[in-house]
């Protein structure tokens, strides 16, 4: 049962290239299993010929040593297999990049030490819109990422939509994909970046267009007013500490940039780029503990809260949606 199990998770988990969501990660599938079934062929068919090699009887063996086969298995049969297949990765490969039919969602997504920034480019010359570790497209539409990196490198990695593509310092790399259904697909950075790299992973959430208008209508709203007492307490305190200094709150004077952006963090599902789920408790442990719970990240630990300071400043994090 617990063969079927991780199959079963092989093909339809959230982080799984042989559960393609869309053209472009179809079209990476389909060519891996070529690949598969061709090597599979090619592996059966050298063991047969290895048998009868070691098997038949010697005067039955001397065609193998035939120049004419020689040629033929070793030099014209692996030039015309691995030309085809040059050929048709790339055809494939360049409708990786190529953006048919309507305009595409533009964003730009930066890699950082270890979570990412993303932000939404506007259309109409109005500011774009920023978030962390959390992006949101629309079904159908092609989206064109922009990908660039802050420090070293890293790899931009959604197995269910698309192939991996490096972020390297000093260079913009650009990927198109497309979801074909609503849902939620888990990426990974796919290079070795540091100490938490295993720890930097980030989802694209697929919703219906009118959904994702909805979304990104709503997300570029600034922060709504504590509604409570606690929240409001939770505010102040977070601006007093001087969290503002390295995250930014729109509607507030928190308006940092060296960390996320923290305006609508109630409304994300997880936290420090997809490790955690997003509620009051480990937002408080993050505060107080975020080097023990991600080891190296840019965030120093605030021990110096009282239980009651967290759960206020938590409340606040938790209210923003």
């Amino acid at each position: 049962m617990e063969g079927i199990a991780i199959l079963d998770e092989l093909f339809t988990g959230v982080q799984s290239a042989l559960a393609p969501r869309g053209p472009n990660a179809e079209g990476i599938a389909t060519l891996s299993w070529i690949m598969f079934a061709g090597a599979g062929l090619i592996f059966l068919l050298v063991m047969a010929l290895l048998a009868f090699a070691l098997l038949a009887p010697p005067g039955r063996r001397g065609w193998l040593a035939d120049r004419r086969m020689v040629i033929a298995g070793g030099i014209v049969f692996p030039v015309v297999v691995l030309s085809a297949l040059l050929v048709y990765g790339l055809a494939l490969a360049r409708g990786l990049v190529s953006v048919p039919g309507e305009a595409p969602l533009e964003i730009h997504v930066v890699g950082e030490q270890f979570w990412w920034r993303v932000r939404y480019e506007a259309d109409d010359g109005r500011e774009p819109l920023v978030t962390a570790n959390e992006i949101h497209i629309p079904v159908g539409r092609p989206v064109r990422f922009t990908l660039t990196t802050a420090d070293v490198i890293h790899s931009f990695w959604v197995p269910s939509l698309a192939g991996k593509l490096d972020m390297i310092p000093g260079q913009a790399n650009r990927l198109v994909l497309k979801a074909d259904r609503p849902g939620v697909y888990r990426g990974q950075c796919a290079e070795f970046c540091g100490a938490a790299h295993a720890l930097m992973a980030f989802e694209v959430v697929a919703h219906a267009p009118e959904a994702f208008e909805d979304w990104l209508r709503a997300e570029r709203q600034p922060a709504r007013a504590p509604p409570t007492t606690f929240q409001a307490r939770g505010r102040d305190l977070f601006i007093q500490s001087g969290c503002g200094a390295c995250h930014r709150v729109r509607g507030t004077s928190a308006d940092g940039d060296l960390g996320p952006d923290l305006t609508h963090i109630g409304s994300r599902r997880s936290i420090a780029a997809g490790i955690y789920p997003n509620n009051r408790g480990t937002l408080a442990g993050w505060i107080a503990s975020s080097q023990h719970l991600k080891p190296n990240n840019k965030m120093p630990s605030f021990p110096v809260f009282s239980g009651e300071d967290l759960r206020a400043i938590a409340a606040y994090l938790e209210g923003l949606k």
